[in-house]
């Protein structure tokens, strides 16, 4: 559906004006519809986040700045997030033998499960996207690299 017709607004100041609005409107529908996806599985998009960044360092662990520096979205606060998928025992958390003020964050085995879990389910799998063609994919991805570069 045409942003115009989603948001009820039929004029524009100008293409960058509609560019920009439908930017962030794409990416809050892209969340929700995450959002309710992961909500079977007792996750939150960030939460997902978090387990997918761990699945990528194990068996090495994580701290909270290597957490923050690589999140999707860099307003989570990655402490509490850990601590809910502690609750979980999706991560465990000890103190670094070489540095007793960082902490260690890992992906537990359950962690692990889970994701595969999701992932089998094809909760991972944007079927919006499957909508472009490789080649549009490749522009899309080009364009969104170009609005954020240098910036």
């Amino acid at each position: 559906m045409r942003i115009e017709d989603e948001i009820k607004q039929p004029i524009f100041r100008d293409d960058y004006q509609k560019a920009h609005i439908n930017l962030v409107f794409t990416a809050g529908w892209l969340q929700l519809r995450q959002a309710v996806a992961f909500k079977p599985f007792g996750l939150t998009l960030p939460q997902f986040n978090i387990l997918r960044i761990l699945r990528g360092q194990h068996p090495l662990p994580a701290t909270v700045a290597l957490l923050i520096d690589r999140m999707l979205d860099k307003t989570s606060n990655a402490s509490r997030i850990v601590d809910r998928l502690e609750e979980k025992q999706l991560v465990t958390r000890t103190v670094c033998p070489a540095n007793r003020r960082a902490v260690d964050i890992r992906i537990t085995s359950t962690g692990l499960d889970l994701l595969n879990r999701i992932e089998q389910a094809g909760v991972t799998q944007s079927s919006c996207i499957t909508r472009l063609s490789e080649a549009e994919t490749h522009q899309l991805n080009a364009l969104l690299d170009k609005i954020r570069a240098d910036g």
